[in-house]
């Protein structure tokens, strides 16, 4: 993509990824000369993110990153659908999550970020989301819904760093059953997928488990006299 923008002086847009793989793309691209990336997710604080690329005489904050925002509504009454609701049912319409940025649930429905190739395809077939019927309007940026995320601070102390060990403490489970989750390559550290309980975990690293939100390592303090760690871990639900 990077030699396409220098042959041709042309942008190019990747698809969304993850803060790991955003991270990845970024890094690859300052060894390209001639070329200027920005990431952008369409909201300060965005997990998933697309990489404008385009040659270094121009302003990558001044170039159209290929958003576009999508609101979902409907009519739940007591009951309405998840966040996993509404991400199995637009991949449920043959979408690839690369697609998709974030889907932000709120008491009316949810905001959806899109890119700009895909959205009509959404507002013109999504018609359901689970056992609900749905409309979906394109929306402002400015206009986004953002959940308000919750967080707990828990001070512990682990016998290792180990992952199974640290995860387990954040989720407030046994370590027997946050190995498991592990071997099954259902828990991401740093957003990228392990299988290993014995990885080692350090101050700053993220946890995180689909559908039970993320822990995030914000300090680890010392030893106890018994010979135990004691960590600071941030739970975000």
């Amino acid at each position: 993509m990077a030699q396409d923008v220098l042959l041709y002086h042309k942008i190019n847009i990747t698809d969304f990824y993850d803060p790991y793989h955003t991270g990845l793309v970024i890094s690859a691209l300052k060894f390209t000369s001639g070329v200027s990336c920005r990431a952008d997710g369409g909201y300060p604080g965005a997990e998933r993110k697309r990489v404008v690329i385009c040659p270094d005489y121009q302003d990558p904050e001044d170039t159209d990153s290929g958003l576009t925002f999508l609101s979902i509504a409907g009519s739940f009454h007591s009951s309405r659908p998840g966040h996993r609701d509404y991400l199995g049912s637009l991949l449920g319409l043959g979408l690839k999550r690369e697609k998709l940025g974030d889907v932000l649930v709120n008491d009316g429905g949810a905001n959806v970020i899109a890119s700009g190739e895909v959205a009509p395809y959404i507002m013109a077939n999504l018609l359901r989301v689970g056992r609900w019927e749905v409309s979906v309007d394109r929306m402002e940026a400015k206009d986004l819904k953002l959940p308000e995320e919750k967080v707990k601070t828990v001070n512990t102390t682990v016998s290792s760093l180990r992952l199974d060990s640290v995860a387990a403490a954040g989720y407030g489970v046994s370590r027997s059953k946050m190995a498991g989750y592990i071997s099954s390559e259902r828990v991401n550290l740093n957003w990228q997928v392990k299988n290993s309980p014995s990885q080692t975990v350090k101050e700053g690293d993220i946890i995180s488990i689909r559908g039970r939100g993320r822990v995030e390592v914000t300090a680890v303090k010392g030893n106890s006299r018994g010979g135990r760690i004691f960590i600071e871990l941030n739970r975000y639900y």
